[in-house]
């Protein structure tokens, strides 16, 4: 009996070509779910206490801290395994400069990050439009002179000068690139393991919060404050979303960049090298974290 062949098929760089648009079209669509998702528990939360009087948050900010805590704990479970929930222009900066990730996909993905927020906004206003209404018309407020931003986008607390939120988020969006590194490092023997990693990410998003919160309201996140900031100016917030007031709207897209590259950069240096468990491995690189 003669032998049997098998012609083995190889691929031809036009579908290479159509494979790799296909997988970025996926993490892009996960990118925009995960900002969505995040921005629908969150700035519903946000608007829990900001448009109810008594606000069943108004004794316990915690509870606010914690939805957007699990927002993005949701998130990182419903799209993670398609694009790693960056969810956070900040992160995927980090991610690019410090684990591998493809510059190529820098912006796509930042784009991505802030349609999410603008979607989720949406949601948002669908949900609270009446309520946010209400709530102008009784406080003799409109939309044009900022009733109810703070559903949607962040701006300074009291005593808080935009310079001054500035470095604020520097610091705080470092802590949470810092812990970000920390947690998904597989050569941290003290970080958590399997799946449990997205809801010590989300308790870390909350603690921030519950921290330094009423600072600037913790936005963290680029994508988390322009996509809405840009669904409320489109809604009627005019001048208050932009440029805002004292032109504030764009501390939470730079400090968090900035910051975030940072914090990211100290875990690189100050506490990589000297892992335990990475000596002894002997792993020469800082790209251990699979990214896509």
């Amino acid at each position: 009996e003669m032998g049997q062949f098998q012609m083995k098929i190889v691929p031809t760089w036009g579908d290479l070509k159509v494979e790799y648009r296909r997988a970025l079209i996926g993490e892009l669509i996960s990118e925009a779910l995960a900002v969505a998702i995040i921005i629908l528990i969150g700035d519903g939360a946000a608007a829990m206490i900001t448009l109810y009087d008594p606000s069943p948050y108004a004794q316990a900010y915690w509870g606010v801290c914690i939805a957007w805590g699990l927002g993005v704990t949701i998130a990182i479970y419903v799209t993670g395994a398609v694009s790693g929930t960056h969810a956070n222009l900040a992160v995927t900066l980090a991610l690019a400069f410090f684990r591998g990730f493809p510059k190529r996909k820098i912006l796509p993905y930042w784009i991505a990050q802030v349609i999410g927020g603008f979607i989720g906004a949406s949601l948002v206003l669908q949900l609270y439009h009446p309520v946010i209404d209400a709530y102008n018309a009784a406080h003799g407020l409109t939309r044009a002179t900022g009733g109810a931003a703070g559903v949607f986008f962040t701006h300074p607390g009291e005593h808080i000068t935009p310079i001054h939120a500035f470095w604020d988020e520097v610091i705080l969006t470092g802590l949470l690139l810092l812990g970000i590194f920390a947690i998904t490092d597989e050569f941290n023997d003290v970080a958590p393991r399997a799946n449990s990693s997205a809801l010590m990410i989300g308790l870390l998003v909350a603690t921030i919060g519950a921290s330094a919160g009423y600072l600037e309201a913790w936005a963290l996140n680029p994508a988390r404050d322009f996509g809405p900031r840009l669904l409320a100016w489109l809604a009627g917030y005019d001048q208050a979303a932009f440029p805002s007031p004292e032109n504030y709207w764009w501390v939470p897209i730079a400090a968090p960049l900035l910051g975030g590259t940072l914090g990211a950069g100290l875990y690189q240096i100050a506490v990589k090298p000297y892992l335990p468990s990475r000596s002894k491995s002997g792993a020469p690189g800082d790209t251990d974290m699979p990214v896509k």
